[in-house]
């Protein structure tokens, strides 16, 4: 272990591979990525590896000259923990630890380790718990003595049942459980959102670590924990917001990912729910992020399996402070002038601006564009509200007022 900031970090490197569909500037992406994950997790990373193949080896993922080559560099660095970005089948993780003798993780049971550390209330803790559950279960060969036992181990187990068995069906009467849980929390939640009255509903969405909290914190003036790392909110806030006169109820959500695992998408369904029932989403984006448009595609597409790509959105590009374009060369003859290079100005005449008025550049930290963020939001919200209820129109003035 190192020790940093008074905090041990375990010893880890990182593995990828580049492909027919993924390339080596994608895969440096998603291993950037990766990185920030394992420091969130509690990792500093050592080294990366990566392998150009046509497709991951079956048995092991990389190669066996890969695999001697990593093996060495284990021993030598006393490393704790390999990571690869890429889910790893049950009979892959059993035939790379055999050979590597470390502690192997893929980015999936990463991000699960990442959202056990940061679930607060008992619900996000079994949704975890479930989908952890979900993940070890075909996973429990070699794994069996990191899992609690049950006291009491006559009756336990019938006859001739290995270990393993008997640890499969606690893990299935375990996730059985906590399903029946869930359900139970679902049908409260459904009625507590049932309960908000006519309150039009708006729910912050975006990739994670774009500002969905500091936004939340500007705009509700309420403290929901907010950092620079990866999900740094698990359970959903929900605040009501007046902006001019007119209430609504805004939700803050869990930030989504690349390569979100499945177990994750389904216990969190309750969660989600409160996007899928929402009237407005306010899809955060961290334009200094140099992948954004890749997050905006991860964000849209899990909007889409959740059956929530066809709400009224606008889009909020957040962190304008911190955009900078990369300086071109005109006498560079080799590269040619791309979107790197935009200034925001000229990002706004892209496809931008086929938005129309559904789209705003903001800084939530430094406050930048604020007002005009409210009256958009404001605008919005009042076009549902006043479809909604008619005779309540007069209320709220097409211009909005002073806030109250």
């Amino acid at each position: 272990m190192l020790e940093t900031d008074n905090h041990e970090y375990e010893k880890a490197i990182l593995i990828g591979v580049i492909t027919q569909s993924q390339d080596e500037e994608k895969l440096n992406e998603y291993m950037d990525e990766l990185e920030f994950l394992a420091f969130t997790a509690g990792a500093t990373v050592h080294k990366r590896f990566s392998q150009k193949m046509a497709k991951p080896n079956p048995k092991t993922f990389i190669g066996t000259g890969k695999m001697e080559e990593i093996h060495a560099y284990v021993k030598a660095h006393d490393i704790d923990t390999i990571i690869f970005d890429d889910e790893l089948s049950p009979a892959q993780q059993r035939n790379i630890e055999k050979v590597l003798e470390a502690k192997i993780i893929d980015r999936t049971y990463l991000i699960l380790d990442i959202f056990a550390q940061r679930a607060q209330t008992s619900y996000a803790r079994t949704q975890v718990e479930l989908a952890q559950y979900e993940y070890l279960l075909p996973r429990l060969v070699g794994l069996w003595t990191h899992l609690e036992r049950q006291k009491g181990g006559i009756g336990m187990r019938g006859p001739g049942e290995t270990e393993i068995e008997t640890d499969r069906r606690i893990v299935r009467d375990r996730i059985t459980l906590l399903k029946a849980k869930l359900i139970k929390i679902d049908k409260q939640m459904a009625t507590q959102r049932g309960n908000r009255g006519q309150l039009v509903r708006v729910a912050l969405v975006g990739y994670t670590n774009v500002g969905k909290s500091t936004l939340m914190n500007v705009v509700s003036k309420s403290d929901v924990f907010a950092e620079n790392k990866l999900f740094a909110t698990l359970d959903t806030t929900v605040r009501k917001v007046v902006v001019g006169n007119l209430p609504f109820l805004l939700t803050d959500t869990v930030g989504f990912i690349r390569k979100l695992p499945t177990q994750l998408v389904e216990s969190f369904k309750s969660t989600l729910d409160e996007v899928r029932e929402s009237d407005l989403l306010l899809h955060v984006v961290d334009i200094s992020h140099e992948s954004f448009e890749d997050h905006i595609a991860s964000v849209n597409k899990i909007l889409d399996e959740i059956d929530a790509i066809d709400k009224p959105t606008i889009m909020v590009f957040n962190k304008i402070d911190q955009y900078k374009a990369e300086e071109y060369d005109e006498s560079d003859l080799m590269t040619d002038r791309s979107s790197v290079h935009y200034s925001l100005e000229e990002w706004k005449k892209t496809w931008m601006s086929r938005m129309g008025d559904d789209v705003i550049f903001i800084s939530a930290i430094e406050k930048e564009n604020m007002d005009e963020f409210r009256k958009k939001v404001y605008d919005k919200v009042r076009e549902i509200h006043v479809s909604r209820f008619p005779y309540n129109a007069f209320l709220y003035p097409d211009v909005m007022g002073e806030e109250e």
